[in-house]
């Protein structure tokens, strides 16, 4: 009688443990991923001001255009550190390339807090503001496949898509936590104060709380034991993944892409690009474009996990599918009506809506993405398909949706955006394999 008390003791004990350790997982990642994106979004926000300082244009457009240009550059490195951090992470460890792509970031984001302005030493500020933007995108492009990656693989397999989803969960809190800021600065001083050092803050901020994340990442565990043991024999990673990932899983890398062009068109329109078409298009005042940020961070940070929880009940495919094409069928008369009645509560209306939609449609984005890959090259695979589809697609979608309205004339040139990057989403989910019921390995 008391052989199976003794025996089933250390299986409850370790059962615990074990969730114990995935919970400080899904933190570890979820925090340091939103320390990360927050440096983003709080650059985002704060454009213009940063149009203003950094690049003395006499045309507003013009300064706008040149800040949103120097938040995209960023996005050149990103399929760089995706690669290198990528391989980095496949072979050295997950963990070890978590908090190497923090360190990045805290000194990407401390170059720009520290920057001098373009009154003080001329073209050298601007300067210093691209290598730091480049540092960071070097760090984001390395973050999602290794942070991914480790969720994915350490979550039982019944619930791969929530703990994949927290991925993207973080960066809506992310979004939510630069968006308040600007909404406090905006709200307590003026705008010659905001110019002059209040823009300042928010990065002073990020690189001040970096510490509770590296704390976070340094002290979690990387494989959990039924992790192992389900997988005793995984193949090592190769000496050169990119070259096994193109060659072995090209078809996987073409899927990959059209999933993350659609979905993050969506996210830098709806969650970024809109505070600013609030303010610059419809002649919003600027705490009111700060709040669609805070509602767009919040619901993503809230709605994400459960589209993820959803994948995992009905399939990854059919949700992914039916969010998208619900997502184009809105956007279009979102931004009619967001013309024809350019009020506060319109524009929050707008931003509910559309957040709603497309966070159920990321939620299981990140465990398709890790899905497509075996364990060997996973990391690598994820954040070259990843970084390489926001580069192109999502770095930029600012810039080029502000030069299509330039250039058109047309307001409703952020729509026509999301919908042509909605249609290659489709095609691509079409064309892959649902294993949302599938074992990973």
């Amino acid at each position: 009688m008391n052989a199976p008390t003794l025996a089933s003791a250390p299986a409850n004990a370790s059962t615990k443990t074990s969730r114990a350790a995935r919970t400080r997982l899904v933190m570890a990642a979820a925090v340091g991923n939103a320390l990360e994106f927050y440096d983003f979004t709080v650059y985002a926000f704060f454009a213009l001001v940063i149009g203003k300082v950094f690049f003395p244009v006499n045309d507003p457009v013009g300064q706008l255009l040149l800040a949103v240009a120097s938040f995209g550059v960023g996005f050149f490195t990103r399929p760089v550190g995706g690669l290198l951090i990528g391989m980095y992470a496949d072979r050295a460890g997950r963990k070890k390339a978590m908090l190497l792509t923090l360190g990045l970031m805290a000194l990407g984001t401390a170059m720009i807090a520290a920057a001098p302005t373009f009154a003080q030493v001329g073209i050298a500020a601007p300067v210093i503001l691209v290598i730091a933007r480049l540092i960071q995108g070097f760090s984001a492009g390395g973050e999602v496949g290794a942070s991914t990656t480790l969720l994915l693989e350490q979550a039982p397999s019944n619930r791969r898509g929530f703990y994949a989803s927290w991925q993207f969960a973080s960066q809506g809190l992310s979004a939510l936590a630069g968006a308040l800021t600007g909404v406090a600065l905006t709200a307590t001083l003026s705008a010659s104060q905001l110019e002059s050092w209040g823009w300042r803050v928010p990065f002073v901020v990020g690189t001040a709380i970096v510490p509770v994340g590296w704390w976070l990442r340094r002290t979690m565990e990387e494989a959990p034991r039924e992790s192992i043991e389900a997988a005793p024999k995984a193949p090592k990673a190769p000496k050169l993944p990119l070259v096994t990932v193109l060659r072995e899983h090209g078809r996987a890398v073409l899927n990959g892409l059209g999933l993350t062009i659609g979905g993050t068109s969506a996210h830098f329109i709806i969650v970024f690009y809109l505070s600013i078409y609030g303010v610059k298009t419809l002649g919003l005042p600027g705490w009111t474009a700060m709040l669609s940020g805070c509602v767009s961070g919040a619901i993503l940070f809230v709605v994400a996990p459960i589209g993820g929880y959803l994948s995992d009940r009905i399939g990854r495919n059919k949700l992914a599918q039916t969010t998208r094409i619900l997502l184009m069928l809105a956007i279009w008369p979102a931004f009619v009506i967001l013309n024809k009645s350019p009020t506060a509560g319109t524009l929050l209306a707008v931003v509910t809506v559309l957040s709603i939609v497309h966070s159920l449609n990321v939620g299981p984005t990140g465990a398709m993405l890790g899905e497509l890959f075996p364990r060997s090259v996973r990391a690598t695979g994820a954040a070259i398909v990843y970084s390489l589809g926001v580069a192109i697609f999502g770095g930029f979608a600012q810039f080029f949706v502000t030069s299509l309205i330039v250039i058109t004339k047309s307001v409703m040139a952020p729509a026509w955006y999301v919908i042509g990057c909605g249609v290659l989403s489709v095609i691509a989910v079409a064309c892959m394999r649902d294993r949302a019921k599938e074992a990973l390995d």
